[in-house]
Order: C-alpha cells, then sequence, then structure tokens
C-alpha cells in the first residue's frame, strides 16, 4: 500500500488523515519527498526559456509540497504528542532535510537563475506582493550562503547540520526533566492553600501513575503555577521552584548547558561566515527593528520607564508580607504566593473568584463571539474530522456569507507527550493553487487544566488572556489572502507577527466583551460588574516587575547573540552580567533560564524575544483606535482584516501598519496602558 504522506489527502477539507498515518511512514515519506523536489528543482534549472518571475520563482514557491506535507505532520507531532519513537525519528531526519536544504540553497545554477529575474525587478511590472516574493527568493539564497565559495558552502553545510542536531537535543532534554521531576504528597496538611480544583487534579494525576490516596505535582504549568501561587507550605513551594529552575540544568544526561553555548557559538560563526558580525545583527536585517542597538535602545528605554515601578511594587509587596507574619525577605518562590494576596487585599479580587465565570468552553466560545462580531466569522463543531490525541476539537469556520474559511483545530489539555505553554501552529497554510484557493488548517495548542471530577475545566485570568493571544494568531492564519504560502498568515517580520495576538488580549478586559462568556459555571450569571471593574483596576498590577521582566529575557537573548560567545565559561555568569540589573529579587544559586529557554534555542525567537514587547507598542496603538470608535467597531476591524490580517507579509509591515493606523505607531499607548507614565 502506498505511504498515505506521499498522497494528496483524500478526506473532508483535505484534513491530515491521522488515523491512517503510522510512525514508520515519516522517513521514506521524507526520502522520497525529498526526491520529488530535486527532480522538481532540476527541471527548473533545465528550462530552456529564460528565466522568469512564472517559470523561476513561482516555480520554487511550488517545490516540494509532498516534504512539506509530511515534515509540518511530523514537527508538529513532535510538539504536541511525541514519544520515543517520534523524537528518534525527527533526530534522523533533521540532517536530511538540512542537507537537502543547503542543496537548494548553495546550488550556483538555481541561484543564477534566481539572481537574473531579480536583477530585472525594475522592469518585470511586478505586483507588490510578487516584489515580495521575489525579494525574499532571493534573499534566502544569498543569506543561506549562495555568494560562498566551495570551501565556505561546506564549512556552512557542517554548521548546519550540527545546528539542527542539537537544536532537537535541546528540545528533547527540557521536555525529559519536565517529566521526570514528581513532586508526590501524602500529607493533606500539605495542601493547605490550594483551591480545590487544583486538589482534585493531583489526586486524579497521582492515581493515575499509580499513587492512590496521594496527590501528585509536576512541573506542567497547570500543577506548577497554581502550586506556587496558593500553597501556604513554603518549603515544598521552593522545591517546586527549584526543580522547574532546574530543568535543562541538572547534573544528569539531560544537561543543556554546553548545548546552549554551542548552539550560540555556530551561529555567530554561521553569521561571521555570512558577512554579519553576530547572529543578531543577520537576524534583525530580517526584523522591524533592524539593527541590534535599536533593540537594546528600544528596550533601555522601556527598563529606564519600569525598573522604579518594580522596585515600587517590590517594596509594597514586602511590607504587606511582613504585615500579615511573613519573617524575612521575600524569595522568588514567594513572589506569586504573596503578589495574588496582596491582589485581593488591594483589589478585593483574586483568581480564584474569577474562575467560575470562566469556563473553558465558554471562554473559547466567546473567543469565536468576538470573531463573530469583528469579521463575521462562525465556528461550527465537526466531527468528521481525524484528530492525533482524542482530546483535540475540530471547527469549520466560515465567512458571514457561509464561505468555508479554515479548519480550526483546538488542543488545550496537558499531556506527557506535549511540551509546556501555548502556541499557534498549522497542518496547512493558506495560498492560491491552479488558481483555486486552499483555505487553511490551524490549530492552537495550549496546557490548560482538565476538569475535575466535580468541576469542569475552568480558567484563571491569565489562562483566558493566553486563549484569546492564541487565538489572535490563528485568526492571522485563517484570514490570510495571499498567493503564496511563504508570505501567508503569521509569516511575516517576527517582530511584527505578535501584533494580531497581543492586540486581542485587550478585549478580555472590557465588559462588552466579558458580557459575551463571562458566567457562572453553576448558575449560569454573568460575571458580576463590580468584578469587571476590579479586573480593569488590577490590569496594572505588578506591571512594572512584569515589564522588566520581559526585558530581563530580552537582554538575556541579546547577550547570546549580539556578541562572540566563543569565550563564554559559564552560562550562569552570562545570565548574571545579562539580567543583573533586572533582578528584583534576590537571586539564587542554583538553575538557569537559558538552558530551558526554547523561545530562543529551539522555537525561532534567537535575537527576537524582544518582539513580545515592541509588539506591544503596536497592540496598544491599536487597539486605542477600537478603543476611542467602540471596540467592535466594524470599519475599524475591516480595516483591520485587510490591512493587517489578510496580508500576510506581502508588504513591509510599517507599510501596512501605516495603511491600517493612518499613521506610525505611537510608543505612548503602551507606556499609557501600562500605567508606566510619570
Amino acid at each position: 500500500m502506498q505511504n498515505i504522506l506521499l498522497k494528496e489527502f483524500n478526506t473532508p477539507f483535505e484534513t491530515v488523515p491521522f488515523n491512517q498515518i503510522k510512525n514508520e511512514d515519516f522517513l521514506p515519506a521524507v526520502e522520497n519527498g525529498i526526491k520529488l523536489a530535486e527532480t522538481e528543482i532540476e527541471a527548473i534549472k533545465n528550462n530552456k526559456q529564460t528565466a522568469s518571475f512564472e517559470n523561476t520563482i513561482v516555480a520554487l514557491e511550488e517545490v516540494g509540497k509532498v516534504l512539506d506535507q509530511s515534515t509540518t505532520v511530523l514537527f508538529n507531532l513532535n510538539s504536541s504528542e511525541t514519544n520515543d519513537e517520534i523524537q528518534a525519528i525527527c533526530r534522523q531526519v533533521a540532517p536530511i532535510l538540512t542537507k537537502y536544504s543547503n542543496d537548494t540553497l548553495l546550488d550556483i545554477d538555481l541561484f543564477n537563475r534566481v539572481k537574473s529575474v531579480y536583477d530585472q525587478k525594475k522592469n518585470l511590472n511586478l505586483s507588490i506582493e510578487q516584489i515580495t516574493l521575489l525579494d525574499k527568493s532571493y534573499k534566502s539564497f544569498v543569506r543561506n550562503g549562495a555568494l560562498l565559495d566551495q570551501k565556505q558552502k561546506d564549512k556552512l553545510r557542517a554548521i548546519d547540520e550540527e545546528l539542527a542536531k542539537i537544536s532537537l537535543t535541546f528540545s528533547e532534554n527540557v521536555l525529559a526533566d519536565t517529566n521526570a521531576f514528581e513532586m508526590i504528597l501524602d500529607s493533606s496538611s500539605d495542601l493547605a492553600g490550594l483551591p480545590e480544583q487544583n486538589i482534585e487534579s493531583a489526586a486524579a494525576a497521582a492515581k493515575q501513575k499509580g499513587y492512590d490516596g496521594k496527590w501528585l505535582f509536576t512541573l506542567d504549568y497547570p500543577s506548577f503555577i497554581p502550586f506556587l501561587t496558593y500553597a501556604d507550605n513554603r518549603a515544598l513551594r521552593k522545591k517546586i521552584h527549584k526543580a522547574f529552575a532546574l530543568v535543562g540544568h541538572n547534573d544528569n544526561e539531560n544537561n543543556n548547558e554546553e548545548i546552549v553555548k554551542r548552539i550560540a557559538i555556530l551561529r555567530h560563526q554561521r553569521a561571521n561566515l555570512l558577512g554579519y558580525s553576530t547572529h543578531a545583527h543577520f537576524t534583525l536585517e530580517e526584523r522591524m527593528a533592524g539593527q541590534p542597538e535599536q533593540v537594546l535602545e528600544f528596550l533601555e528605554k522601556l527598563y529606564a520607564k519600569a525598573i522604579n515601578f518594580a522596585k515600587d511594587e517590590i517594596k509594597e509587596l514586602q511590607e504587606f508580607a511582613t504585615s500579615i507574619g511573613f519573617i524575612g525577605q521575600i524569595q522568588k518562590w514567594d513572589f506569586a504566593y504573596y503578589s495574588e494576596k496582596l491582589k485581593k487585599e488591594k483589589y478585593s479580587i483574586d483568581q480564584e473568584m474569577l474562575k467560575p465565570y470562566f469556563k473553558l468552553d465558554n471562554v473559547l466560545n466567546g473567543a469565536f463571539k468576538v470573531a463573530q462580531k469583528l469579521y463575521g466569522l462562525s465556528f461550527k463543531k465537526i466531527d468528521n474530522i481525524e484528530v492525533y490525541h482524542k482530546e483535540v476539537e475540530t471547527y469549520e469556520v466560515k465567512d458571514e456569507n457561509g464561505k468555508h474559511l479554515a479548519i480550526f483545530y483546538a488542543d488545550l489539555h496537558p499531556r506527557e507527550g506535549k511540551r509546556n505553554g501555548a502556541w499557534k501552529t498549522a497542518f496547512r497554510s493558506q495560498k492560491m493553487e491552479n488558481g483555486v484557493d486552499k483555505r487553511p488548517h490551524i490549530i492552537i495548542v495550549c496546557n490548560f487544566p482538565r476538569p475535575t471530577d466535580s468541576q469542569p475545566a475552568l480558567l484563571s485570568f491569565g489562562d483566558v488572556t493566553t486563549l484569546f493571544h492564541e487565538f489572535g494568531h490563528a485568526l492571522h492564519g485563517i484570514l490570510s489572502e495571499v498567493n503564496y504560502s511563504s508570505l501567508s498568515g503569521t509569516s511575516v517580520f517576527w517582530d511584527f507577527v505578535e501584533l494580531p495576538s497581543q492586540i486581542m488580549e485587550n478585549w478580555v478586559f472590557e465588559e462588552e466583551c466579558l458580557d459575551l462568556f463571562a458566567r457562572h459555571y453553576k448558575t449560569n450569571e454573568s460575571i458580576p460588574l463590580d468584578y469587571i471593574r476590579k479586573i480593569q483596576e488590577s490590569a496594572r498590577y505588578h506591571e512594572g516587575t512584569a515589564t522588566v521582566r520581559q526585558i530581563s529575557l530580552g537582554l538575556l537573548d541579546m547577550e547570546w547573540h549580539a556578541k562572540d560567545p566563543s569565550d563564554i565559561d559559564s552560562v550562569s555568569l552570562l545570565e548574571k552580567k545579562a539580567m543583573e540589573k533586572c533582578e528584583y529579587l534576590p537571586s539564587t544559586p542554583y538553575g538557569s533560564t537559558s538552558t530551558s529557554f526554547g523561545h530562543i534555542f529551539a522555537g525561532g525567537y534567537s535575537s527576537g524575544y524582544y518582539s513580545y514587547k515592541w509588539a506591544e507598542v503596536l497592540d496598544a496603538d491599536a487597539f486605542e483606535y477600537f478603543k476611542d470608535n467602540g471596540i467592535f467597531n466594524k470599519d475599524i476591524a475591516a480595516k483591520f482584516r485587510e490591512h493587517i490580517l489578510s496580508k500576510g507579509g506581502t508588504e513591509h509591515p510599517m507599510t501596512l501598519y501605516k495603511k491600517f493606523r493612518g499613521k506610525a505607531p505611537n510608543p505612548d499607548a503602551l507606556l499609557k496602558r501600562a500605567g508606566l507614565m510619570n
């Protein structure tokens, strides 16, 4: 029987037939996909006609559909439903894919055809989108070594192959350390302070692992975060905090210290080989920020505004903790615990008061309602789509005229084979193919609490903003209307990609939005107006410390990537140098941020972690436009859809933003929203 990954999927909406795919299908699918792609590339090179936009650039854009189909499924599974076998396959596949990519981008004959089209650009009468694709195609060759001599190309190949392997190892080590930690409690007194939902979840987790009558806490966010926030037992808070800080930094086979140093060195060597001072200079050439100096200037300006607010917040927190009987100095494992208590004291609100109004199903449907009110979208749950895990739910997305727009998957609970955090990805991106609009298959992956025996899955307010954030990314993919897959949806500059996601978080602070879905799971009563007012009043709570924390991570990223890392002896010393001025709590003698910092060492954010704060400037300014004219203003929503969500990476992001807003973003909008303006 032919490998199903090598065929077009004969399924509803051409979705992935997960139930028919076996692990042993992946390696041969990748190998055959590469052979097919190489044949397609040879056809482009051997075309006797003069190189043109259609027969070279468009033809190259269409190369490798079968290969992309296989690798998209494989690497998505490796993030959300992995096991030893899939990880082993990824380790086999990574160097093969790297070799194929280098064979393509270092092929001088292929590059010469691309260059000949690029050199004619002014005479080709191309659309803006076509010019963008041409520029991107040409740069992808140049930025990946097409102009190097053979000796340099061989060195580049070796670097890329090693990077592909050790980046996977980094992720595997993080997951292994995360899964290895178990804190088993057998005394109910150790549970003091914890909400009932978390106690029930811990009991269910313990029972599943064979620890009947006990409670199991792990480093999965729905277990770890509530324990730090609510558990009265300070020694246990320290224990779980220490375990989290030591992920990738333990004295075991999962230690990532040498790996992160090696990744940084290889990236630096690669950048030098291509003519750039550092990896950051190489990366930021394709970002709105442009240069490392501009990133550092941006972070320093924010730091100057935020640090005194952060210090004042910690001083207030220390005084509060002391006033209720705490002795000593607040440590990192105390911060969430006392922060939550102070928040309740100041605003008469806490997470547990709000959770009953944020049933997961209702929140997801609330996001759908917001999309309906803004963009006329409908999300209908369907059961004829195959999924990779029984918990994954599927929806068909239609526009206001009933036209099919996308398939949307939601994978919302933690599992052993799933990495921590939340992200949006796709099994298929939108594009035009032979005159047919191929609509996308978009998925959001989160780690929210499960239902328990006594209550449904209830979200913290932070979880609610996370869901809306990832849903914003999803809308960017769902509403894409471009011609070429490589410019579709979230295929934009990295410091622009967070605008559609972060702007969505703003809605959940608004009464008009919360009225759509925030209902008590038992009584169905709407969330009280008083609670909404308290949510709004507390929106800026500890914004100073939150901002400084994000700045510290951005500075750490730049410390790794905007300098020569070859003389780094100690990961801990590097972190101290980068982050020391942002430390608003005493440092600990153990643990590391870098060794589990997947965003920059495995997730594509290297030299780009600053982009979260950068995009906050954009989203604060953009939402101010909505706020001034009505948060469900159809005309502004139409402009946001037309100029931002539908356009993907077809134009420079600042051009798109100005078309939407009518002007450049005003940084004061972020400072005002965050309460960081004196």
